[in-house]
């Protein structure tokens, strides 16, 4: 799909400095946890496109994309303001990377890679399938949904910034536990697929997003 107006149904504080963007789907929108979409908004009239990774497990009537702001952007403060009723327009949905419900995850997340992380996990309880939730952060978002996740019988691990070789072990502890997904900037995403081959793993089987 390209250049389709979608209607935003809410948007709420998931913490974090983040906010979520529930978002109508169009007729046709088939997309899956951990593809992308572009999206378009014209703040001050210029018009900005930045690509998003869906954090909801389904796109049946709505979808979801997790934004963190960025007091001194662009584009994230201006979503965050958005109200029921606004308009935004989208391009995809995009990406190689998806969960299609047939197997066990595991699901590491750096920053605003929670989003997509919670999604696939989800999804994956939802199909009676094993899910494993890592995710670091100096403030972290979504703790509700992640809460949710381990109640319903999700193994999750968050932890803070400086804590790299706790990652390290939680990524070691759990490497066979499913396939392996990572989203997250250059520099998570690059020490999760170091610390995958240190474990006696192979990164590129891992489907990994990175952020830039």
């Amino acid at each position: 799909m390209e250049d389709i107006e979608v209607t935003v149904q809410a948007v709420r504080d998931v913490g974090g400095g983040t906010v979520a963007l529930e978002l109508t789907a169009p007729e046709g929108f088939d997309a899956l946890p951990g593809q992308f979409v572009l999206l378009r908004a014209v703040p001050d009239d210029e018009e900005l496109a930045r690509h998003y990774t869906l954090s909801s497990p389904t796109v049946d009537e709505t979808f979801e994309i997790t934004v963190g702001i960025d007091p001194d952007g662009d584009l994230s403060p201006w979503l965050a303001d958005r109200e029921p009723g606004d308009a935004v327009r989208i391009d995809g949905p995009f990406g190689r990377i998806s969960y299609e419900g047939d197997g066990d995850v595991v699901a590491v997340a750096g920053g605003p890679g929670v989003g997509p992380a919670v999604a696939i996990a989800e999804a994956a309880r939802a199909n009676d399938r094993d899910a494993v939730v890592v995710y670091q952060d100096d403030d972290h978002a979504h703790l509700e949904r992640l809460e949710a996740l381990e109640r319903d019988g999700a193994t999750v691990e968050v932890l803070d910034g400086d804590r790299n070789e706790a990652l390290r072990g939680a990524v070691e502890e759990h490497l066979e536990a499913g396939r392996v997904y990572v989203f997250g900037f250059s520099d998570f995403v690059t020490f999760v697929a170091d610390a995958i081959e240190d474990a006696g793993g192979d990164p590129d089987e891992a489907l990994i997003e990175n952020f830039g």
